[in-house]
């Protein structure tokens, strides 16, 4: 080979066609137990739908269409997201109905919103009548119709309006608007900790700030079609609340270690499959999972199926094992399956979902709303 012709570089496909075992998918691998997955999504719409109200569930845990539609599928009735670009994502993957629980500012942003409002049933909320005037300005241009729900804090302080007065005159201004069809009350009681009845008090103390805010609205003519609510620490607390018409839950199809402290009806169907890659000493194993594959902002990760194990240590590119008795009979390349604290956040930054059926991959999914954070 001369200097002057280019080398050719040899690129080995990582991914694996269906039918490959699980073991033999190369890692830090993001694996989803079907089979869990769909109980937890069948579980939560039947006591959803028990308790009155309907689900929409919350994207920003998935990013991914073909979630949605398995959602869809079961009986939700549109889902929600977090960001137009998540959003934009949805529709093009075949999502039709969608609510951006997020307040959405900037022009761009808005005039993207107005177009994707075109395609498919877009609904947003809002906690400032400038704000709605924008969107209402962006509708008319496009040529669309944006839903619009009037967001309510209720408990954790972090966007909305306050329940009374200043809801029903947000509410009368949107009402007003063209472009803009008032939909109703977004109000979001966050992750309320807690083992069973504990989680009752709390919850309903947030919720009758939503059935005040939505009593007051009433009062002043206007109709008041969904009051969207909940979350997955909620669900089955907030969906028996007459006033609430829809479940914003999103967490519980995968779950992860925060949320498996709860003891909830779902099962953990996503782990992060990292391999053996260094047995320096006995009582330690170094494994080829770190910070850029595995997020550790609710604390470390859990090593799940494997008795004597524990994560002691993450960095950027490495993860490390105490062991202690059966478990020093890791060696150099065995697997070991991790429940990341925050499945959410892990989520986003992998590419791809290996999905398993009886520890068989079945499908690859692409991650398509990773990074969509505009």
């Amino acid at each position: 080979m001369s200097s002057e012709e280019p080398r050719k570089i040899r690129v080995v496909e990582f991914l694996r066609p269906p039918g490959t075992p699980v073991e033999m998918i190369d890692t830090p691998a993001m694996i989803v137990d079907l089979d869990v997955a769909e109980a937890n999504i069948r579980d939560i719409q039947r006591v959803v739908s028990s308790g009155g109200a309907a689900m929409r569930p919350h994207t920003k845990t998935t990013k991914s269409p073909y979630w949605a539609l398995k959602q869809i599928d079961a009986g939700a009735v549109g889902v929600c997201c977090a960001k137009v670009g998540e959003a934009e994502v949805l529709v093009e993957g075949g999502v039709s109905d969608i609510l951006i629980t997020s307040e959405i500012i900037s022009a761009y942003k808005i005039a993207r919103l107005a177009a994707l409002a075109r395609n498919a049933d877009i609904k947003v909320v809002v906690d400032d009548a400038d704000n709605a005037r924008d969107i209402s300005a962006a509708a008319i241009a496009s040529k669309s119709q944006i839903g619009v729900l009037v967001d309510v804090n209720i408990r954790i302080d972090r966007c909305g309006v306050e329940p009374g007065e200043p809801t029903t005159t947000l509410a009368k201004i949107v009402d007003g608007l063209p472009g803009l069809n008032f939909e109703g009350l977004n109000g979001y009681e966050g992750h309320v900790f807690g083992l069973g009845d504990e989680r009752i008090p709390e919850t309903l103390e947030a919720l009758e700030k939503l059935q005040f805010a939505v009593a007051e609205v009433k009062a002043a003519g206007l109709p008041v079609g969904t009051v969207s609510a909940g979350g997955t620490s909620t669900h089955d607390i907030t969906s028996k609340v007459p006033e609430v018409t829809e479940i914003q839950a999103g967490s519980y199809i995968f779950m992860d270690g925060q949320y498996v402290d709860q003891e909830l009806a779902f099962g953990p169907a996503l782990t992060i499959m990292t391999q053996v890659i260094s047995r320096p000493v006995a009582d330690r194993a170094i494994l080829d999972v770190g910070l850029k594959s595995i997020a550790n902002d609710y604390g470390p990760p859990r090593v799940m199926g494997l008795d004597g194990a524990e994560f002691t240590k993450l960095s950027e590119e490495h993860g490390t094992l105490a062991l202690e008795e059966s478990a020093q009979g890791l060696v150099h390349g065995d697997v070991v399956h991790l429940l990341p604290s925050h499945a959410g956040t892990t989520i986003n930054i992998h590419d791809y979902y290996f999905c398993v059926r009886n520890g068989i991959l079945e499908d690859v999914v692409e991650v398509a709303g990773r990074g969509k954070f505009r």
